[in-house]
């Protein structure tokens, strides 16, 4: 079925840009927080029928064009045998390679990943509309720095790039087997029916982009091949890469998300067409009491969108905690209701 998130990853005309949101079923939404409550986070993940309902939920609640799997990146080192728990404070693994001073052998139990494909048929069941179904995983680079470090508290991530150099070959070795166990994840969504895929390397700004674009962006690659040879499009979203951006044209994605540090401008000069972008709003700006400031953001996501249509709205990264239920609404409305003579499309 049609619509406008499909519509514009085909290169369809469309009335407005499709917006939705990375991190949207989650925080930002006062039912989920009701449930949260009563359920914790490996709850609501773990269970199809509660991870169905939260999917779906910004669909209801914020009107956005698309849902994102309610899941987490970390479901990979833990079907690879890690034992990673998800507190408030946020992931924490049980003995990371820098806790371990080694890296480990792993074996890749796919099994582990089933009521992750049992959700997506739950989500599917359910929705009666045709609201397309973004499944995801995390860039080679960004789940090892997961698994070496252990947790995410300062971002920064440096006891796990002082391994990555210390221990090189092991790394590589990690890296390709973290690729591998992506790969079937990413076949077996697609053989469950999602509309497209996102690879959030979120971290892929820690290295230096020539040493990430000779060690781990073949990995991607490879990723990106795969999912595409199943018909299903792909968005890649390497936050940090910067100018690195000029490098990865030949990547294969359909979409390559920019983060807010890069203009979409200066990303398009970067990133030749076919290839669409996605973002880049800063989701700072989802919780500040200033609406003429978010507006005027969003005008300028728009201005741009009027000139090349290959365009998805979305954030420079996820929702924060901070952002307001109220203001990521007003953005969504705004975004959905832009004068249709603005767009361009006006009848006489």
């Amino acid at each position: 079925m049609s619509n406008i998130f499909t519509d514009t990853l085909q290169g369809k005309s469309t009335e407005r840009p499709p917006v939705w949101f990375m991190r949207q079923a989650g925080r930002v939404l006062p039912r989920y927080m009701k449930m949260r409550e009563m359920h914790s986070f490996q709850q609501l993940m773990s269970d199809p029928e509660l991870a169905a309902e939260v999917t779906l939920m910004p669909v209801d609640d914020l009107g956005v064009d698309a849902a994102i799997l309610f899941s987490d990146i970390l479901v990979i080192p833990q079907a690879l045998g890690l034992k990673v728990a998800f507190p408030d404070s946020g992931p924490v693994f049980e003995n990371p390679f820098c806790k371990l001073g080694t890296i480990p052998g792993l074996h890749f139990d796919p099994t582990r990943l089933q009521y992750i494909y049992d959700a997506i048929d739950c989500i599917n069941a359910r929705e009666k509309n045709y609201t397309p179904l973004i499944g995801f995983c995390g860039g080679p680079l960004t789940t090892y720095l997961f698994m070496a470090q252990g947790t995410s508290s300062n971002h920064q991530f440096n006891d796990a790039i002082s391994l990555y150099y210390n221990k090189h070959e092991d790394v590589k070795r990690i890296l390709a087997q973290v690729t591998d166990a992506c790969i079937e994840y990413a076949i077996k969504q697609c053989e469950h029916g999602i509309a497209a895929f996102q690879i959030f390397e979120t971290y892929g700004g820690l290295l230096p982009s020539q040493v990430y674009l000779q060690d781990v962006y073949p990995h991607m690659k490879r990723i990106i091949t795969a999912v595409k040879s199943q018909g299903v499009p792909v968005i890649y979203f390497p936050k940090g890469l910067g100018a690195g951006l000029s490098h990865i044209a030949d990547s294969g994605a359909d979409f390559v998300s920019i983060d807010w540090q890069v203009s979409l401008p200066d990303a398009r000069g970067l990133l030749p067409q076919p290839i669409g972008l996605q973002g880049n709003l800063d989701p700072r700006l989802l919780a500040i009491d200033n609406r003429e400031t978010l507006d005027a953001a969003i005008d300028n996501i728009i201005s741009f969108w009027e000139k090349d249509r290959r365009l998805i709205v979305n954030l420079g990264h996820g929702i924060t905690p901070q952002c307001t239920f109220e203001n990521t609404k007003y953005a969504v409305d705004r975004i959905k209701n832009i004068p249709r003579k603005k767009s361009g499309l006006a009848k006489d």
